[in-house]
């Protein structure tokens, strides 16, 4: 059947607001949602009708195409000068006898034991520790570099690279140009959380806000680097929060185009000062990604984080407008399983991946970190 007949169908059900036909029709003629478009879908539309608009974009930009990458993580510290009423994953600096700190020594372990694997990405990011400054961070990556030239180090947020550019009395220009030229080449989504001054004074009042955080952001865009940007969901936001925080990402997309993906977070309640909050169902979550793939036009990518949501969740938001499934990881990360996530040792080997998307009709093709195609397993099937 065709897919776009097939989504029309739900523009002639009786009684559909008229409201949600306009923007269903906007839908299917390419044409961009509004701030209100996007409320409209958060507070009025079913789960069936997002699901399969979100799913035509999905296919129409990718087909049934669905991205991994082969990545381990390093988290040098959960020690933070911060504190996010919704972490549980950080350790005030004041308590730090109760956290981990990595030396440099320790860290470069962790990559050569991945000497003549197939990775193609390191994953850097942890707690804001006010030793770990900036010239500590250069002097990581140009040992990674060169050990490995050709691994591509995705590292900082902006919460720790504000910290760390202030610390070292830079302007972010200057300090964001120090650690690309000593080996940065991207940056991940994190510490975005809700952009909007009325929640994140409540959530994470200490910290980068919002214009921080973009301005960061477009300066690596500027510098040729490109980033993921993310948004934590499900918590104290109401939905005109998340259409604010999306829009505030889809206007510097439109001005740098720097950015690769964009990766909601379910917030996890387990042991932090948010435990009295509860977490959104599964409903909710695939109805918060489809109006992403909806309402981000120009995100070319949309991420389900798979250890947060668990692989089941992560597989049927295949059919919400996702198209990446994150990475391998090998157990290399504990910022979410601490915070109580579907996945308490989040690892998975590449076959294991590849079958997961195969299940759901997919085509798994294995990527780096910029969406280079390292592997079209539909056409290759044999996994490493």
């Amino acid at each position: 059947m065709d897919r776009h007949l097939s989504v029309e169908r739900f523009l002639l059900q009786p009684g559909l607001l008229p409201e949600l036909r306009i923007s269903g029709e906007k839908i299917l003629n390419n044409e961009r949602l509004s701030e209100e478009d996007g409320l409209l879908l958060f507070e009025k539309a079913g789960l069936p009708f997002v699901g399969a608009f979100a799913n035509l974009v999905r296919e129409r930009l990718h087909g049934d195409n669905t991205y991994f990458n082969r990545n381990f993580h390093i988290e040098p510290t959960n020690v933070c000068v911060f504190s996010c009423k919704f972490c549980s994953y950080s350790r005030l600096y004041a308590n730090r006898e109760e956290g981990w700190e990595l030396s440099a020594e320790q860290m470069m372990d962790i990559v050569r034991s991945y000497d003549n694997k197939a990775v193609t990405e390191v994953h850097i990011v942890g707690g804001v520790h006010p030793k770990m400054n900036l010239h500590f961070f250069a002097d990581l990556m140009r040992q990674i570099k060169a050990h490995r030239p050709d691994l591509h180090i995705k590292g900082f947020t902006p919460v720790e690279l504000d910290y760390m550019i202030r610390k070292a009395k830079l302007s972010v220009e200057e300090g964001m140009q120090l650690l690309h030229e000593a080996g940065l080449d991207s940056l991940p989504g994190g510490g975005a959380e809700i952009f909007h001054p009325e929640i994140r004074q409540q959530i994470c009042d200490d910290k980068v806000d919002a214009e921080g955080w973009l301005r960061i952001h477009e300066v690596a865009h500027a510098l040729g680097m490109h980033s993921n940007a993310t948004m934590l969901y499900g918590h104290i936001e109401k939905y005109w929060h998340r259409i604010d925080h999306m829009k505030r990402l889809r206007d510097l997309q439109d001005k740098t185009g720097g950015f690769n993906t964009f990766i909601p977070l379910k917030f996890r309640n387990r042991d932090n000062e948010m435990s009295h909050v509860p977490e959104s169902s599964v409903i909710e979550d695939m109805k918060m990604y489809a109006v992403a793939r909806l309402f981000m036009d120009n995100f070319p990518h949309l991420k389900a984080y798979w250890p947060m949501l668990g692989r089941q969740n992560a597989q049927l938001t295949l059919s919400f407008g996702v198209n990446d499934m994150d990475g391998t990881i090998d157990d290399t990360t504990k910022i979410y399983a601490m915070a109580g996530s579907e996945e308490q040792n989040p690892a998975m080997n590449t076959n294991e991946l590849v079958a997961l998307i195969k299940q759901v009709k997919r085509k798994p093709i294995e990527r780096n970190t910029l969406y280079g195609v390292i592997k079209d397993y539909d056409t290759e099937p044999e996994a490493l």
